[in-house]
């Protein structure tokens, strides 16, 4: 017999998914993602291309949903950057002081830009902050922040996830406490959070060995791609890269030393993540593409 708690849940699942937001299950009261992490991905049945990380997981399938949500009374996530969604994360201070509050301090923020408080959608924490939703601007991919805005304000978008209204952690609620339709992140908001731009790195050409017009050309245009991609969009871009030189590698006609090497300094050259990280993203794209393209590319 199914448990009102598992239904209200797949209710809330649901009612997320209607909105065009992409959910997944969260573990039973728990903030924490279900299945397994990157670093123990067996590279078995989802994950035989790659491991799927929460965000590339998330769906909006009523089906996908109801099939996920019979099994356990799963909490809802939602990953804000696949759903168009900036959430505005105020928070209480974690230490008990008597500090400013997220809430406190965003009021003074609105008050500087000489805005008021945005009306949007909006849900109570567990914890008793609160979270702002607003659809993201087109044309960008804001990520995560950390008292960016201020104490206490955190911000999710590309890489990250909110808890959805219905869901418990610790046995306290997320209550939704204003429902309309998120509004449009504001400009003032927009310019606060937009990264810095990153100064220019030089990267010098690759220089494959023995290698045809063909290949080095490609070669050269998919370092530059990863050199170029910007925050949120260089893992994806760094795989479609390493798949599509797989093939090369496959047909002879650059080696995989050559492609790693290329393709890891392009991505350093402007990423955040360690060496290590991005040669994993690089082995797994070309694992990907060599295994299914035995012959290499076509003549």
């Amino acid at each position: 017999m199914t448990q009102p708690a598992a239904t209200a849940l797949h209710q809330a699942a649901l009612a997320a998914a209607a909105r065009g937001w992409r959910v997944f299950p969260l573990r039973p009261d728990n903030k924490r993602p279900t299945g397994h992490r990157q670093a123990d991905c067996p590279r078995t049945d989802r994950c035989t291309d790659g491991h799927l990380t929460p965000e590339q997981r998330a769906t909006t399938d009523p089906e996908k949903i109801r099939a996920a949500w019979s099994r356990r009374p799963y909490g809802v996530g939602i990953a804000t950057g696949p759903s168009g969604l900036v959430v505005i994360d105020l928070d209480l201070p974690k230490d008990g002081s008597d500090a400013p509050d997220g809430a406190t301090t965003f009021s003074a923020l609105c008050e500087r830009a000489g805005q008021p408080w945005p009306t949007t959608y909006t849900v109570r924490t567990r914890g008793g902050g609160w979270h702002l939703y607003f659809t993201a601007p087109t044309g960008v991919r804001l990520g995560l922040t950390s008292k960016k805005l201020g104490p206490n304000i955190d911000t999710r978008a590309w890489g990250g996830y909110v808890v959805a209204a219905g869901s418990t952690v610790g046995g306290k609620p997320y209550r939704l406490h204003h429902d309309t339709t998120p509004a449009p992140l504001p400009t003032w908001l927009h310019q606060a959070l937009a990264p810095a731009p990153r100064p220019a790195r030089p990267l010098p050409a690759p220089q494959p060995q023995n290698a045809t017009r063909y290949a080095t050309a490609a070669l050269r245009n998919e370092t530059a791609n990863v050199a170029g991609a910007g925050d949120g969009v260089r893992n994806w871009s760094l795989l479609r890269a390493a798949r599509a030189l797989g093939r090369l590698v496959a047909s002879g006609d650059l080696t995989r030393g050559e492609v790693q090497e290329a393709l890891s300094g392009a991505a350093l050259s402007g990423g955040s993540e360690s060496q290590r990280y991005y040669d994993d993203v690089i082995d797994r794209g070309l694992d990907w593409s060599i295994r299914n393209n035995p012959q290499g590319r076509p003549a």
